[in-house]
Order: structure tokens, then C-alpha cells, then sequence
């Protein structure tokens, strides 16, 4: 466990000044630049209401946005200017590996981090009480997902994949989970191999499902265009379980190539009060549906606003309370717990769905799969 570091000498606040709040984002390529617009577009709403509510005890919440651009030293070092800068907590952060960096240097300098959408189980090298983190470890949705590969038929799975801590950690799972339940998975290197030369492969392989665990818009893109073409294929399974589909550029890019592909998303069957609220006032920001990185982004404040409201601003104290939070999110009640094999304190967990777009309406959502 990690022990808390000498408090770091913070700006002096007056009464009525803003409580800062650090936002890590990926705003520009080769980030997931969507993502990081629907994250955004879920925390700065969030910050309007907590203000619009009298703010944390009558000073406003501020946020201070720095673009990752996916770059873990771009993120840690972003960590330190805004620790500097005196923020009371860091919040954020889409890309696993980013989000990685990001918590090992909040840690380091003793700074609350709540990490809004990033999966990857360690974020942390050793258990720490200055990460906290809202989406579902990457072992548990990943899992959930090898469950519906198996209950749909699918034991000869293929992975396009490239080279990534959070794809080779993807692959373990499915691996691990499918291999007693006799399942097999092959990888398949696209840094090697067009297009054209993956629909080789998964003929050669007699592969019914081909998982798409590559970076968007390339090569996944090209690749699903390719495999929708190759009739040899026309009944194999395309599947993204990291997401790439929820985002409405993916239809925009695929049309109709781009239906029937599942994916996990973390959102329940049906939003309660609050969520259709939050829903209905970000699709009219986005102009588009927004996505569950939106939700979480929205979520991150309010968990957030309410530690701060109730244990005051001091960094050490808001670490030391991520296991008393307890607060309505737009996609449950959310409370954080150690769990084995996890190193932060972690929501567990968020609702989990396995989803596609549905082949008549790419705007409309199938559940294919959920627990």
C-alpha cells in the first residue's frame, strides 16, 4: 500500500474561490478524439449543475482540461502542472495506458484521481488510496464477453490485433476464460498482415468470430470493409468487445458494414430519473446520442462534488474517502471497494451489456448479451 507523500504546498484559496478540478482528455489524434469529446461533454455538464446547486459549500467547481492526445508522458506530465496549479482532485482520462500514467504519477505526488472510462485492472503497479476509477475492470467486462462468444457458439475466435499493454492484456482474458471451456484464439498481426491477408487467415483458421482489437478508425475500418467483401466470410462473427462501434462515427465511416458487430457497453436496460435526464440534456449538447463515456463523464462529478461537499478539499482526506462514497450516478448507485487483483478503489461494478447496431436502423442499439 501506498503511504500518503508530504502534502505538496498548495496556492492560498479565498473564501468564495474556485475548487479546481484537473481533466485529463484525449482532444487531438492520435487520441480517440470522439471519446474524449463525449467525455468532455459529460464532465463539463456535470460541473454546471454541481455550480447551478450552490457549488461546494458556496465556492464554485472549476475545471481545468488538458489534452493526453493518448500520450502517457504528455498525461504525466499534464499531472504535474495541474498538481502545481493547486487542483484538488484529477479526474478523466479514456485511454487505459494514458490513464496508467496518469495514476502512477497521481500517486506519486499524492493526488486524488478519479478515472472516468479507462479498463486496464492494474492502473496502479502496487494498491494505492489515491486512485479511484468508475468503469468496469477490463477482467470483468472482458469476461462477460467471452460468455456471450461461448453461448453463441463461437470457439474458434480470431484477433486482429496490434501491439498494446491493453490489447495483450484483452487477449489473456479471452484466452484464459475460453481455453477451459474449450475455446482457442488466435492472433492475428496486423501490423504484418493487409486487410486481404487477415480474410486469408481466418479461412486458414476455420475462425467463426474475428475480434477487432486495433485501433480506430485504422485499421479496423479497412479491415471490416475487407471481410464484409470476402465471401469466403459471410458468416463469420465480426466483434470489438473495446467499443469502437458505440460512437456514431464508426456508422458514419461503415454504414451498413458497420451493423452487427457487438461490443461492450456499461449502461443499464433502461435509465432511472436521473440518467434520462442527463441523457436527453447531452444528446441536445452533442447533437447526437451520446455515448456511456458521456454518462461516465458526468458521473465522475457528481461522485466528486459529493466527496468534496462532505470531506472538504484537502487532498488527503478525498483519498481517504473514496470507501464512503455513496452516490446516484446516471447508470446506478455508485460505491468503491478493494477487489483482488484490482489496485485502486473500484465501482463494481457498472451495469454491462454486450449490444450491436441493429442492421435495419444503425441508430438503434440490439442487446445481444447482458448480466
Amino acid at each position: 500500500m501506498s503511504t500518503p507523500p508530504p502534502s505538496p504546498c498548495e496556492p492560498e484559496r479565498a473564501e468564495g474561490s474556485a475548487v479546481r478540478i484537473g481533466a485529463l482528455v484525449p482532444l487531438t489524434r492520435p487520441g480517440w478524439v470522439e471519446a474524449g469529446r463525449h467525455l468532455l461533454a459529460g464532465l463539463e455538464p456535470g460541473v454546471r449543475d454541481v455550480n447551478d446547486g450552490g457549488g461546494i459549500a458556496g465556492r464554485p467547481l472549476e475545471l481545468m482540461v488538458r489534452d493526453t492526445a493518448a500520450d502517457p508522458q504528455r498525461a504525466a506530465a499534464a499531472v504535474d502542472e495541474l498538481a502545481d496549479l493547486g487542483v484538488t482532485a484529477l479526474a478523466g482520462e479514456y485511454h487505459s495506458v494514458v490513464a496508467r500514467a496518469a495514476a502512477t504519477r497521481a500517486d506519486a505526488l499524492g493526488v486524488p484521481f478519479l478515472c472516468s472510462s479507462a479498463v486496464l485492472d492494474t492502473l496502479t503497479e502496487e494498491p494505492t488510496q489515491w486512485v479511484a476509477r468508475l468503469p468496469a475492470a477490463q477482467s470483468h467486462g472482458w469476461r462477460i464477453y467471452a460468455d456471450f462468444l461461448l453461448g453463441a457458439g463461437h470457439t474458434r475466435v480470431a484477433v486482429a490485433t496490434q501491439p498494446s499493454v491493453y490489447w495483450a492484456s484483452g487477449i489473456r482474458i479471452l484466452r484464459d476464460h475460453l481455453a477451459p471451456r474449450g475455446g482457442t484464439v488466435v492472433e492475428l498481426d496486423t501490423r504484418a498482415l493487409t486487410p486481404a491477408a487477415v480474410c486469408d487467415a481466418l479461412v486458414a483458421h476455420r475462425a467463426t468470430a474475428l475480434l477487432l482489437l486495433v485501433g480506430h478508425p485504422e485499421p479496423a475500418v479497412p479491415i471490416v470493409r475487407s471481410v464484409r467483401r470476402d465471401e469466403r466470410l459471410a458468416e463469420i462473427l465480426i466483434g470489438a468487445p473495446a467499443g469502437q462501434p458505440e460512437f456514431a462515427e464508426w456508422a458514419r465511416l461503415l454504414g451498413d458494414d458497420g451493423a452487427a458487430i457487438p461490443f461492450l457497453r456499461y449502461l443499464p436496460e433502461r435509465l432511472g430519473p436521473l440518467g434520462a435526464r442527463v441523457n436527453t440534456a447531452l444528446r441536445e449538447r452533442l447533437a447526437e446520442a451520446p455515448s456511456f463515456v458521456a454518462l461516465e463523464g458526468y458521473d465522475t462529478i457528481a461522485v466528486l462534488a459529493d466527496v468534496l461537499r462532505s470531506h472538504g478539499t484537502d487532498r488527503a482526506r478525498i483519498a481517504e474517502s473514496w470507501p464512503r462514497a455513496e452516490v446516484e450516478g446516471t447508470r446506478g448507485r455508485i460505491r468503491f471497494s478493494r477487489l483482488p487483483g484490482i489496485s485502486v478503489q473500484q465501482w463494481a461494478w457498472p451495469p454491462v451489456q454486450v449490444v450491436d447496431r441493429d442492421p435495419a436502423d444503425l441508430d438503434r442499439f440490439r442487446t445481444r448479451h447482458t448480466v
